[in-house]
């Protein structure tokens, strides 16, 4: 109930302000399990995404977004989203023990291959937790490209500004191979990769985003 009155009163104030463009829409199916898979540029991806689509999409979200803006922290729990310490060890099993409940119940799970928001607006290598759950589950993955989120609230800002953005969903795609399998783990998530990079446009980076982010902090 809180989730359907958080959408009611948000995305028509969303729409009106971003003003943002759907494209495959009808690629998410109307029941079932999914996953879908995004390039992650702004803390806000976490919000037009799922305002836009007519299903429930549950993300797993750093506690601190919980626990800061209360304005955030609100509209975090309003929709569903599941908190996450992102310092502790058993971080990312604890994500994937969280999707796999959501899918098991017939739900739509959002993930970021990549781990964290981009540091540059490029696209960079996606960690194997996406291939996992969708081997393990065996639900599709259907790819998505969020586009000018970044120029709304860029990485640090705290106040939103005013830029027409763009939510690309692409064909669901199917995989099989073994979960526990390191070889076809990688080549799922690559296939993945390759499918968001073809929405998005964006530059495609062989490394991962939090190598990067560790790079600019030691050359600052």
């Amino acid at each position: 109930m809180l989730y359907r009155i958080t959408k009611i009163v948000s995305s028509p104030f969303l729409r009106l302000l971003w003003r943002p463009q759907v494209t495959g829409a009808a690629n998410v199916p109307r029941s079932g399990p999914a996953l879908l898979a995004s390039n992650h540029l702004s803390i806000l991806d976490s919000v037009f995404l799922p305002l836009m689509l007519p299903r429930k999409v549950t993300f797993v979200a750093k506690a601190e977004y919980f626990t800061g803006n209360r304005l955030m922290a609100m509209f975090m729990r309003g929709t569903g989203q599941v908190a996450i310490d992102r310092e502790s060890a058993s971080a990312a099993q604890t994500m994937l023990d969280s999707a796999l409940e959501v899918l098991n119940a017939g739900e739509l799970f959002g993930i970021y291959p990549e781990g964290t928001r981009s540091p540059d607006g490029r696209l960079y290598r996606g960690k194997i937790g996406v291939a996992w759950l969708a081997l393990t589950a065996g639900v599709p993955v259907i790819p998505v490209a969020m586009v000018n989120t970044e120029r709304v609230l860029p990485p640090g800002a705290s106040v939103p500004r005013i830029a027409k953005i763009g939510v690309r969903i692409g064909e669901p795609m199917m995989f099989t191979g073994d979960p526990g399998r390191a070889r076809d783990r990688r080549a799922v998530t690559d296939q993945v990769m390759q499918a968001i990079q073809r929405l998005s446009g964006q530059e495609y980076v062989p490394t991962y985003a939090t190598s990067q982010k560790e790079r600019d902090k030691e050359a600052a």
